[in-house]
């Protein structure tokens, strides 16, 4: 043990009593949240619209303001990144998280404001550090450096005092001096736009250094650890990096990706997932025995819960933490300490535990197969996904799947373009056990495969290693949190990346 680690761990534990205050009385939080928030932004020009002034509880909140997409909100903010203040916020926004999407190749652009890096991302962040070290009191974490593959910034052309960038790029940007000396790689690497690059300098400059953790998107990841492997002359990527205890990931399912990990590092290490959006930081794993992510109730965030079925209704209801359901799917609805009013962020979400409230992100409102009444989202692919892996001794890149739609001569079926690291011992049997799993996962899939009534077998096609990356290039969205849509409800991605490619085809 090091001996630094004792210090570390009755420090951390002295502070989890700030966390169980919340999360012993997270009703109690989400009102006083509800409250500082609605106070603090009475005089902007949102809070005076929508009077502000007035709303003393949740009901009357909810009665005076309605449900937000972005678009809604897209008049106020391109006002801001012009250089507005006082609109949605009563501080100063100079900051945006750009987010791409992934359908569309319209930017988003996320105010995010000093509250919310202080009081949100950055609270959080010690709290996930808090929750680890309670769980693993014995942690040499702090005594190396943590690998942080992040994203990039530039200014914004529209006022040359935002700043524009990624996620990570902005919480980077705004980090206290003391973690610049706990991570790695140097700020102008961490920050660089063009990845194939920034993937070799990454990788010649973290070599050198004691990695005890690695935040970032499985896929930049491996192509890192492979990189690594492949300078340094190891096997595993513990001979490089011994100290190396744990992985810090979210925003894809990491399902598909743990047994390319586990090969590659050729150790255990603690995987914790962590729900960190552009518009907030609403949850993560604070136990790794424990299925979900600890819902994060004191963070500046408002959270509302809009049962699927109400998606698309002109006067869509929502529900509070009292009412939630396990297994139910919601779609998560936010007020934010950077301005954004009941915003439909547009993610999915099943709660897992109620005491403690914990979720999983079941996956997007807007991705998902439902052409044939069949609702297939990422979380049954993910698992599908993952089953035929294990069947048949694959690791998968990366996937994306479409319908294809009832004609003269046959009816539906779903097609999938999918990218191997290690191949199948039978793409005829992959494709048999993914739809099989599928039929396991979701009843709606199964009743619509019944006999091939609705839905024949889903038609998988293997395209050539890159595919994904070269269709992620084209769109100029190489790096960072962006990814491929891994489900849509038509075929306008999966005919783009078929452009790409001649891949082989096969049916089970």
């Amino acid at each position: 043990m090091n001996l630094l680690s004792p210090a570390i761990s009755s420090l951390a534990r002295m502070r989890s009593w700030r966390i169980n205050a919340w999360r012993d009385n997270p009703l109690n939080a989400q009102r006083e949240v509800l409250q500082d928030l609605v106070t603090s932004a009475q005089y902007t020009e949102f809070g005076r619209r929508y009077n502000f002034g007035s709303l003393f509880n949740v009901r009357s909140f909810k009665e005076a303001v309605p449900i937000h997409t972005y678009e809604d909100l897209k008049p106020y903010i391109d006002r801001i990144v012009a250089g507005g203040q006082n609109i949605l916020w009563n501080t100063p926004i100079n900051w945006f998280a750009k987010s791409s999407g992934t359908t569309s190749e319209k930017s988003k652009f996320i105010p995010v404001s000093e509250e919310a890096l202080q009081e949100g991302h950055f609270k959080a962040s010690k709290d996930v550090l808090t929750l680890y070290y309670c769980h693993r009191p014995d942690s040499a974490l702090l005594t190396g450096k943590g690998l942080i593959i992040g994203g990039s910034h530039t200014l914004s052309p529209l006022n040359p005092e935002a700043q524009v960038g990624d996620l990570s790029a902005v919480l980077l940007q705004n980090s206290p001096f003391w973690g610049h000396w706990l991570r790695t790689p140097d700020l102008q690497i961490a920050l660089m736009d063009e990845w194939e690059s920034k993937i070799e300098k990454l990788a010649q400059q973290t070599i050198l250094e004691n990695v005890t953790s690695i935040s970032g998107v499985p896929t930049w990841t491996m192509v890192l650890f492979r990189r690594i492997l492949e300078l340094t002359g190891k096997s595993t990527i513990a001979e490089v990096w011994p100290s190396l205890e744990l992985y810090l990931h979210g925003g894809v399912s990491f399902a598909p990706y743990k047994q390319q990990f586990s090969a590659l590092l050729g150790k255990d290490v603690t995987y914790l997932n962590m729900y960190n959006a552009s518009e907030g930081f609403f949850a993560a794993q604070d136990d790794p025995s424990q299925e979900g992510m600890l819902l994060f109730t004191d963070h500046g965030i408002f959270m509302e819960f809009m049962p699927v079925s109400e998606y698309g209704s002109p006067n869509p209801k929502t529900i509070g933490l009292q009412d939630v359901e396990i297994g139910q799917r919601y779609a998560l609805v936010i007020s934010t300490n950077s301005g954004l009013w009941r915003y439909l962020i547009g993610d999915t979400i099943e709660f897992v535990s109620l005491n403690p409230y914990r979720i999983h992100v079941a996956g997007r409102l807007k991705h998902y197969i439902n052409a044939f009444g069949e609702e297939v989202i990422v979380d049954n692919t993910d698992k599908a996904i993952a089953a035929a892996c294990v069947k048949t001794g694959a690791t998968v890149v990366d996937y994306t799947a479409a319908p294809i739609y009832f004609d003269a001569n046959a009816n539906g079926a779903h097609e999938w373009l999918v990218e191997f690291e290690q191949p199948p011992s039978s793409l005829e049997l992959f494709a048999a056990v993914l739809d099989q799993s599928l039929q396991e996962v979701n009843s709606d899939y199964e009743a619509k495969r019944y006999r091939s009534i609705a839905l024949r077998e889903p038609l998988v096609r293997q395209v050539t290693n890159g595919t994904f990356a070269a269709w992620l290039k084209q769109k100029g969205k190489l790096g960072g949190q962006h990814k491929v849509p891994r489900l849509s409800n038509d075929r306008t991605v999966l005919e783009e990346i078929f452009q790409l490619n001649n891949p082989t085809f096969v049916t089970p």
